[in-house]
């Protein structure tokens, strides 16, 4: 346990640095395409719950997404356009509470590999515009990491030490309900920080952060519903002690779009 623990510790140190350095170092672009090759790279993890086996069934699913972040991107273009994405991924992280809550055990490929679309697509639309529209926005995307890095290892920690109510046995055996209680905790003095660094009021800010880190637990259970149908303990081994990188940005997709959503309702972003 101990040395599962320095592993992912150091994991988790070497992924902020090469944050930290592409978010606010590298040109713009860079930010982007780091952005677009995690979307993909989680697609061909994806894949997997999908239950095709074939390389090449795999890849053309990998195809699939890429082919939609285009069209997410063109359908941008058009007035109301992001706002139409971003609602729709809202309304799909509450069908997949539902789904967690009422139907764990059903799941077929074809909904896994709905799920994956909805996961995916509009969370790097929601990273790539929050990065390109605002002014400070590699900032903005860098907190949306923070917001839920934080709240993950809050959860971590808390449930390993207070966890005694289980979240979804069915789902994720190892979250509890302590958990997700230090996760919020720590995650308010994330989002108090963010209202005085970007000058946003407290009292609509800390509501959608608080939202934003609920539907990143939604994500995370998503993806552990379909590794439990697909009879996967990770979704991959790309980094020590965490696994893959959709066990790194599982998270990130339902928080994602939820906080670019809000910024828009709040006028953060024109």
């Amino acid at each position: 346990m101990a040395d599962t623990l320095r592993k992912r510790v150091l994991t988790a140190v070497v992924l902020a640095a090469v944050a930290l350095a592409v978010l606010l170092w590298l040109p713009v672009w860079v930010t982007v395409a780091g952005i677009t090759v995690l979307a993909l790279a989680g697609a061909w993890e994806w894949s997997a719950f999908l239950m095709v086996g074939a390389r090449v069934w795999r890849a053309a699913y990998v195809l699939l997404i890429a082919g939609l972040l285009w069209v997410a991107w063109r359908v941008c273009a058009t007035p109301g356009g992001l706002e139409v994405v971003l609602a729709t991924a809202v309304l799909w992280w509450l069908a997949a509470l539902l789904w967690i809550v009422l139907a764990p055990r059903r799941v077929a490929p074809w909904s896994a590999a709905a799920a994956g679309v909805l996961a995916l697509v509009p969370s790097w639309l929601a990273l790539v515009q929050l990065r390109l529209v605002l002014p400070d926005g590699a900032q903005w995307v860098l907190f949306a990491l923070v917001l839920v890095w934080v709240a993950d290892i809050g959860a971590f920690f808390c449930g390993r030490r207070f966890g005694r109510l289980r979240l979804a046995p069915e789902v994720s055996p190892g979250k509890t309900w302590e958990g997700v209680l230090g996760g919020i905790g720590v995650s308010v003095l994330v989002a108090i920080a963010g209202s005085l660094w970007f000058h946003v009021s407290l009292a609509a800010f800390l509501p959608l952060c608080l939202a934003a880190v609920g539907f990143s637990i939604v994500g995370d259970l998503t993806e552990s519903l379909l590794k439990r149908f697909a009879g996967m303990k990770d979704s991959g081994s790309v980094f020590p002690g965490h696994g893959g990188v959709m066990d790194r940005i599982d998270s990130i997709t339902g928080a994602a779009p939820v906080l670019l959503l809000g910024l828009t309702l709040l006028g953060v972003v024109a």
